[in-house]
């Protein structure tokens, strides 16, 4: 098997940043909602008045994931970032300004910036992500995920402990952003300058090179190099991505599902304590963690299409015994396959979306399936709980179960679609890897 390149040392500073970075995002995610009860008491307002604050999040971040793909063509993803972790450290500053001088618009400001900023900085991290895979030829994606996960369990934890001894909301999340900040100053100044757009300006001077992928209409996937709504829309005439964009749909869901309901899902429809359900969210926290870590090498020896087809099963077994068994505690046990199953779906989905593309096309496909991926990520969770009002949490969940089924028999997609001209990604290695042990050019596990 041919070697992966060697990191040069450039290269290493550019992944380190990343990682950095999105652990951060994880921490200052996960301690705002550890403090999401102290923030309604220092307003003092109803649930339902604190549902209305927390839509800022939401409209803040939709609006940050559907400009972000057109930005980084534009602007490159470098800054993006930069723009991303200005608002990402605005919104917890005015959040944390809200909350001490208990002003409701305040927080839903800060809440819509900060949604803004993570929105604007997931989609450039992953196109800057898959830049790296392409570079080094080794899984980069599912770490990335993983130190977000990371984050999150140390925020949860650090929350917990801060509410337990009465710390102040307003101070703690203060503090947050003078941490991101840190982080993302060094993350701007480690990432090269121009990913995305530098590839697309290269690629429109040498509109010959390379082979693209194919669409239904024999064009190849260039044609989002017009840029603009147009261009993002063009990638989506490949078959290929339409299926990718499925699978992504379905693993987000998965997980997003998980992060708005199990608390509560696990408290209503098993009847375990508040306490208990928010263990087995950190449960499920930790098993995502642990699966995205851990998942490299899995992926290189047998690759993105077995790696995606064996989690969703997983994640569907562990999801169907929430749902279906009567026992809370084989309930909460379950929960691990749950996130072990959802933790490589999403990244590896978005690394595949790129695979057998010139550098300009690959930037386009994975902003448009990170997009794709965010969407159902915020906004199809959340549905469910107008379908749990007539049927119950339990069996709304039933939703997720028949997605992650789909997704498992469509991720032949994931393939990628010229092994012997594409660039040294995941796909890439795992093919290598399957003709060294079978001597044949076909991998051994598909």
């Amino acid at each position: 098997m041919k070697n992966p390149p060697l990191m040069d040392a450039a290269t290493r500073r550019w992944r380190a940043a990343l990682f950095l970075f999105m652990l951060a995002t994880g921490v200052s995610m996960a301690s705002w909602v550890a403090r999401t009860p102290a923030v309604r008491d220092a307003l003092e307002v109803s649930t339902g008045s604190m549902g209305l604050v927390l839509f800022g999040l939401s409209i803040g971040s939709m609006a940050g994931v559907l400009v972000s793909g057109g930005l980084v063509r534009r602007h490159g993803g470098r800054s993006v970032i930069a723009l991303g972790a200005g608002l990402l450290v605005a919104g917890l500053a005015v959040i944390a300004g809200g909350a001490a001088l208990e002003v409701s618009a305040g927080v839903f400001g800060g809440l819509a910036l900060f949604g803004a900023g993570m929105g604007l900085a997931e989609v450039a991290f992953n196109i800057e992500g898959a830049a790296v895979e392409r570079t080094l030829g080794r899984p980069v994606l599912p770490v990335l995920h993983g130190c977000f996960s990371l984050g999150t369990v140390v925020g949860a934890l650090a929350g917990m402990a801060l509410t337990a001894v009465r710390f102040p909301v307003g101070w703690h999340l203060a503090a947050v952003a003078v941490a991101v900040t840190a982080a993302g100053v060094w993350t701007v100044r480690a990432v090269p300058a121009g990913t995305g757009r530098a590839e697309a300006e290269a690629d429109a001077q040498d509109p010959g090179s390379g082979s693209g992928s194919e669409t239904g209409d024999g064009q190849g996937a260039g044609g989002e190099r017009m840029g603009g709504v147009r261009g993002q829309l063009a990638v989506w005439r490949d078959r290929r991505l339409v299926l990718i964009g499925l699978i992504v749909l379905a693993m987000a869901f998965a997980e997003g599902s998980a992060n708005d309901w199990l608390p509560l899902l696990m408290v209503d429809g098993h009847g375990t304590s508040a306490t208990a359900g928010s263990l087995t969210f950190m449960l499920f926290a930790v098993a995502m963690t642990t699966g995205r870590f851990a998942g490299g090498p899995l992926l290189v020896r047998y690759g993105p299409a077995a790696v995606v087809r064996a989690s969703a099963l997983v994640a569907a077994v562990g999801v169907a015994l929430v749902i279906f068994s009567s026992s809370a505690l084989l309930a909460g046990a379950a929960v691990v396959l749950w996130g072990l199953g959802a933790s490589l779906g999403f990244p590896v989905t978005i690394s595949a979306a790129g695979e057998g593309a010139r550098p300009a096309d690959a930037s386009a496909r994975v902003a448009a399936v990170s997009t794709a991926g965010y969407a159902a990520f915020l906004v199809g969770p959340p549905s469910l709980g107008f379908l749990a009002d007539h049927v119950g949490l339990r069996n709304a969940m039933v939703v997720v179960l028949v997605l992650l089924g789909g997704a498992a028999l469509i991720t032949r997609a994931l393939r990628s679609p010229v092994p012997e001209r594409e660039g040294p990604g995941i796909g890439a290695a795992a093919s290598r890897e399957g003709r060294s042990r079978t001597g044949s050019d076909q991998p051994d596990l598909v």
